[in-house]
């Protein structure tokens, strides 16, 4: 792309297109704020983080019995999203888990195709003697990913401390789902060694699950990033378009992904108490 340096001069001072895109593989400080860096990273966190805010206010306003356009359109999308995730968190369990899931998936969408928007990944801004990405995508830095795996993880502690208890957990992890009776007490005790086995690993599973929604969300987004510029030096238009339009749905299936994961993990716990429950309730 070649650079259009007067337009920038004119409207963003310091600022110019790069000659390559893409983005860098850490998050470049732009300014700081009373002793805290403020990357590229975050600033655009907080720009779509208001941009969510705003449009959700304008869309909906104050909701009503007869709902406007945007408050059906908002309702509608949040209702299949509730309708996709009810049946793996429970009907007991979807009231109270939606708002951190439904979060989860409209903050990562937007964050996956804010890279999409142009400028991200081209504009540059001068500090110093070098150049560093003025906006990028928040998903292509790994603190964010690693940021929204830890409070996925601490979520799900929540949620399954709370509604289930140690005891379940402990039990779910742990305990001997055999039953004695038929198969004996002496294979019974051998079982159990299985089991406890068996909940150790489930432990080192637990805890590799912040290292592989993470890495997972963030190589698809940074890879996808990346390929999008490189096939633009490449090919220009044509080839990154379609690009684009891949990414449009990595970026939507990632966001998918990640929501559903961070369901799985509780549902697996707190869904099948829900459902003893809900099975003695109805006989």
């Amino acid at each position: 792309m070649r650079p259009f340096y007067p337009l920038v001069a004119l409207f963003l001072p310091a600022f110019a297109f790069a000659k390559d895109g893409g983005v860098s593989q850490r998050a470049e400080t732009l300014f700081n704020i009373g002793g805290f860096d403020v990357t590229n990273s975050i600033l655009t966190t907080w720009i779509l983080a208001v941009i969510i805010i705003v449009g959700v206010r304008i869309l909906v306003g104050t909701p009503k019995i007869i709902p406007s356009k945007g408050q059906a359109l908002v309702e509608n999308m949040a209702s299949g999203l509730r309708d996709t995730l009810e049946p793996i968190v429970g009907k007991n369990m979807i009231g109270k888990v939606f708002p951190t899931l439904c979060g989860f998936f409209v903050f990562i969408l937007l964050m996956n195709w804010s890279g999409l928007l142009p400028g991200v990944g081209t504009i540059k801004y001068q500090q110093g003697t070098h150049w560093v990405d003025a906006i990028r995508p928040a998903t292509s830095d790994l603190n964010t990913t690693l940021a929204l795996s830890l409070i996925s993880f601490l979520a799900w502690t929540y949620f399954v401390l709370r509604y289930a208890g140690l005891k379940v957990l402990i039990f779910d992890l742990f305990g001997n789902k055999a039953d004695k009776k038929e198969i004996g007490f002496p294979m019974w005790i051998l079982l159990s060694f299985i089991f406890l086995g068996v909940g150790g690993i489930e432990l080192v599973s637990i805890a590799f699950r912040l290292i592989s929604l993470s890495f997972r969300l963030y190589g698809n987004v940074f890879g996808g990033e990346n390929l999008i510029h490189s096939l633009g030096g490449l090919a220009p238009y044509v080839v990154p378009a379609l690009a684009a339009l891949l990414e449009v749905l990595v970026g939507l299936i990632q966001a998918f992904v990640f929501t559903l994961l961070s369901a799985v993990y509780i549902g697996l716990i707190c869904n099948h108490e829900g459902g003893h429950a809900d099975e003695q309730h109805a006989h």
